[in-house]
């Protein structure tokens, strides 16, 4: 029999995002935070670079406001951009509230040491030496354990939400929990509340190259898009720059902090490439970045181009980016002594489920926080770190809005459809599944990449297709695996990544395509938006 839970607030996602929320309202509602893996296993375990916030006296509220907004390619949301920005500082001090250490100028001082990245005009990037995600992460995870009303939920999978639509009433349209499945098991659970929010982060596994861990699948896009949700701006995939090059370097960022503090993007025979494209060079944003890589790489048939950081003291090397040093060193690689071969790969999805400035979605009672919502913040591409930000800043927003809510009705008493097996076997084999994950990762990089064309997009949306139905008949037939349910939502993302990038008519932020190479100016930027598919 399904086993079934009863909770005020469900969060599905143990990241930045989802602990801080959950942490926020643990005193008022009794919550559940569900994670398909480790609770600390996700993408903001692994963030390296920090949190921008204006925290030096020379830099400006507006400085940050009007960076973002120059990165985004003009479809940022003003409003939220500001919002952002104006409750970036209270935020962080929470999070030193929390426990959570950055690193200060010297230990003589309570001066925060501020970094500065690609697309920003100060130092206003506050870190934890080269590990900011996994302070973060481990502290708010700490804290989390620690509370009496969080219930965590490690290896649990969300399948689908469960939702009450009325066909006469769209709007009437309201999540009452999810279907899950633990994956120790092998049994599906049934999760009730009367709010259910996406923290579920991103969906870089949909390419054969990216910095994201294996669980960044896009699992809370794809729900919410097939429970009816709107989705915007999914064509808008930010390719990091520098990934370590590596056979046996799996997923491994090179932090943009490195760029910061002077480090040179070289080509083979040791020449800087970076000012034939941009005044900024090294600094200059992410996808121009990027695309230069990727132009050098395709221009020289080159397997990388290199990062060189060499000509800073080893001292200096060693404590500002200890991790990095370290995880070099064991491919034999010595940054303080030569260049790290990077190459660019998937890092970050601008878009996801729309949200208004409260994290709320188009279905009542489901909220988005995090790389899983579009907020308006990053446009047509996110300056670096300004997802963290992102991720504490609207779960704050999500919380106040949560507890305006109180008392929150219960939703134990509700009939939810049993999760019904009756019908499928367990799988002989999974090769199907992996071949077909294969392939679908595999045609994204090389027609949906950094660089596309109308013919790459049509190629891809004539391959997904076929393995859409591949899916559909084997999700029909067979027991769910973790495999098979993240297959299915990577599939649905690609579908909304090809499917946006076919409406955009021009080149714009992280999106480039070569029938359309310039930026369409005669007429006011627009998201492009794909409606939900219930």
């Amino acid at each position: 029999m399904t086993a079934s839970h009863h909770f005020d607030v469900l969060i599905l996602g143990s990241g930045t995002a989802g602990l801080s929320l959950a942490l926020k309202l643990a005193d008022h509602a009794k919550v559940a935070v569900l994670s398909k893996g480790q609770l600390e296993e996700g993408a903001s375990l692994y963030a390296q670079g920090g949190i921008s916030v204006v925290l030096d006296a020379t830099d400006s509220l507006q400085s940050h406001i009007d960076d973002t907004a120059q990165a985004g390619a003009g479809l940022c949301d003003d409003d939220t951009v500001r919002y952002t920005v104006e409750n970036a500082r209270k935020n962080i001090e929470w999070l030193i509230d929390q426990g959570v250490s950055f690193t200060k100028e010297d230990n003589t001082t309570e001066t925060y040491h501020l970094t500065q990245e690609g697309g920003h005009s100060h130092r206003r990037i506050i870190h934890a030496a080269d590990a900011t995600g996994r302070e973060i992460e481990t502290t708010l995870l700490a804290k989390a354990k620690a509370h009496a009303n969080i219930h965590l939920y490690p290896y649990h999978i969300g399948i689908d939400l469960i939702t009450s639509k009325k066909p006469v009433n769209a709007e009437a349209n309201h999540c009452v929990g999810c279907y899950a499945l633990d994956i120790k098991s092998d049994t599906t659970e049934t999760f009730t509340a009367p709010i259910t929010v996406m923290a579920t982060g991103g969906a870089g596994k949909v390419y054969l190259y990216t910095s994201n861990p294996d669980v960044s699948t896009g699992d809370g896009i794809a729900m919410g898009w097939r429970a009816g949700c709107r989705v915007a701006n999914m064509e808008f995939i930010q390719f990091h720059p520098t990934c370590l090059y590596h056979p046996k370097a799996k997923s491994f960022l090179i932090s943009e902090a490195l760029r910061g503090e002077g480090a040179k993007l070289q080509l083979a025979d040791g020449s800087a490439f970076m000012a034939k494209y941009h005044p900024q060079e090294e600094l200059a944003p992410r996808d121009i970045v990027a695309r230069a890589i990727d132009h050098e790489m395709k221009r020289l048939g080159d397997d990388c181009v290199y990062l060189n950081i060499s000509h800073q003291p080893k001292e200096f090397i060693e404590s500002h980016f200890p991790t990095i040093h370290q995880r070099c060193l064991s491919f034999g690689i010595d940054m303080t002594k030569e260049p790290i071969p990077v190459v660019p790969a998937a890092h970050y999805t601008c878009g996801g489920l729309i949200t208004d400035i409260e994290g709320r979605t188009d279905i009542q009672g489901l909220y988005a926080i995090g790389e899983t919502a579009h907020t308006g913040l990053h446009g047509a591409n996110r300056m670096a770190s300004n997802s963290l930000l992102e991720c504490i800043v609207f779960a704050d927003a999500a919380a106040k809005s949560i507890k305006q809510q109180l008392p929150l009705p219960s939703y134990a008493n509700i009939e939810i459809p049993v999760w019904d097996t009756s019908r499928v076997q367990r799988a002989k084999e999974a090769i199907s599944i992996s071949h077909n994950w294969d392939e679908l990762r595999r045609f994204m990089w090389d027609y949906v990449g950094i660089v596309r064309s109308n013919e790459r997009l049509l190629r891809a949306r004539q391959r997904l297709r076929l393995l859409q139905q591949e899916i559909k008949e084997y999700y029909s037939q067979h027991q769910i695996t973790c495999d098979l349910l993240e297959l299915r939502n990577l599939a649905d993302v690609a579908e909304l990544i090809i499917n946006s990038a076919l409406q955009r008519k021009e080149s714009r932020g992280l999106h480039f395509t070569l029938d359309y190479p310039q930026t369409n100016n005669e007429q006011p930027p627009q998201n492009t938006v794909i409606t939900g598919k219930n």
